[in-house]
């Protein structure tokens, strides 16, 4: 692979990982061979062989991941596909119709409740998050607006585990945490810089965003998300398992990650059953790629939100605004986020929990019509990993063309 190609699909895998829910925005290894192939396609025609050999390698010994599930639609063309296997003991084929954990494209949900309760007056984005919840956000972080939670522009700074290595957090994955206290721990801190000057992508906006949602409406949560937008769009597989429930409930292929032994050997150990821990409305839906892709063509076409509303998912902070951690232009706007791929621009958003990596993503014509839409589920093996799963960057590479020159 050439220097420029190394570093267009860097580039990719940089923006990428940004939408991992707690991944950082690291490079990810060479692609191989078929995303180089299909990079040097632009998203106007369908490269079928390209998706398929993209997931060719799951669920054989050594891959990044175990199963894959693919939807690809459009007016460009549609096509699905699986690969791998449903758990590696059985070694079945992997149920394409499988659930999945599907980490922070949660975060879509919520900001799209949010955007419906703006929409019927009840919440206003330019309003301080503390007018909703003034028992909750101390006077430190009363000029925090709803839009910059939803944006993460808001300076509340992460709350992680005493320890995050893989080892304490699999050893604690039944534990949960309780959303107020973890935002209570937050805001207990100095922020991390002035609401609206910086963007830093985190769970915290969302976990807020979530508890506004029940102050507002006096209902929980999971019962907003079923009347608002699981319901009505019939998504019938989607739903909150809270933090009483570890498992997948209903047909699902097994997850697993990579663990190091002490004398530096690795083993995959599965990791389907694992709490919520505290992801809330940041990252506890579970759902399958059929009920994501009707809610991803739902959203794009105003079916979910409209108007002023649905434009603000579109529109990112301003152009003064740049990553906290990397300097680089904010990439994220009200739920998604967007990249510059094959000469289009695509809106989506990327999710990780253990043994799991999903995305939703798309691109619409000047005309509003969906060009393309890109649904999968990966069972990564190091589903939360520094580098996007190689499986996962040839899908998004393979769907919509490489990245654009810098």
């Amino acid at each position: 692979m050439n220097a420029r190609t190394r570093t267009r699909t860097t580039l990719i895998a940089t923006t990428l990982v940004l939408g991992l829910s707690m991944g950082p925005a690291l490079a990810a290894a060479p692609a191989p061979a078929a995303s180089r192939t299909a990079a040097r396609h632009t998203a106007d025609a369908l490269e079928t062989a390209a998706l398929r050999a993209a997931i060719a390698g799951a669920g054989k010994p050594g891959a990044d991941a175990t199963a894959a599930l693919v939807r690809v639609g459009g007016t460009e063309g549609g096509w699905r596909g699986s690969a791998g296997v449903h758990d590696l003991a059985g070694n079945t084929p992997a149920d394409p119709n499988a659930r999945f954990r599907v980490g922070s494209v949660t975060k879509v949900f919520t900001a799209a409740m949010v955007l419906q309760l703006a929409s019927e007056g009840r919440v206003d984005l330019n309003r301080p998050a503390r007018a909703y919840l003034p028992d909750l956000i101390p006077a430190g972080y009363r000029d925090v607006t709803v839009r910059q939670l939803l944006n993460h522009t808001s300076g509340i700074p992460s709350v992680g585990s005493p320890d995050d290595s893989l080892d304490h957090l699999y050893a604690h994955r039944f534990e949960s945490r309780d959303p107020a206290d973890v935002v209570r721990a937050a805001t207990a801190r100095k922020r991390d810089f002035a609401p609206g000057t910086m963007q830093h992508y985190d769970n915290i906006g969302y976990t807020v965003a979530g508890l506004l949602i029940e102050r507002v409406t006096g209902d929980s949560y999971a019962h907003q998300l079923s009347t608002r937008i699981l319901r009505p769009l019939r998504l019938n597989d989607t739903y909150v398992p809270g933090a009483a429930d570890p498992t997948i409930r209903g047909p699902h292929n097994h997850g697993y990650q990579v663990f190091t032994e002490p004398g530096g050997s690795t083993e995959l150990r599965d990791v389907t059953v694992w709490g919520a821990g505290d992801t809330f409305a940041a990252g506890d839906l579970i759902s399958t790629t059929a009920d994501l892709e009707r809610f991803t063509r739902a959203l794009f076409t105003g079916q979910v939100v409209r108007g002023a509303q649905l434009k603000e998912m579109f529109t990112l902070p301003g152009p003064s605004v740049r990553d906290m951690k990397t300097g680089k232009p904010a990439a994220y706007s009200v739920g998604l986020s967007t990249i510059r791929l094959g000469g289009h621009d695509v809106w989506g958003k990327t999710g990780g929990r253990w043994g799991y990596n999903s995305a939703i993503a798309a691109t619409v014509s000047p005309t509003g019509t969906l060009t393309r839409t890109l649904v999968y589920s990966v069972n990564s093996t190091d589903a939360k990993g520094s580098d996007m799963n190689p499986t996962a960057l040839r899908l998004m590479i393979a769907t919509f063309g490489a990245p654009d020159p810098a």
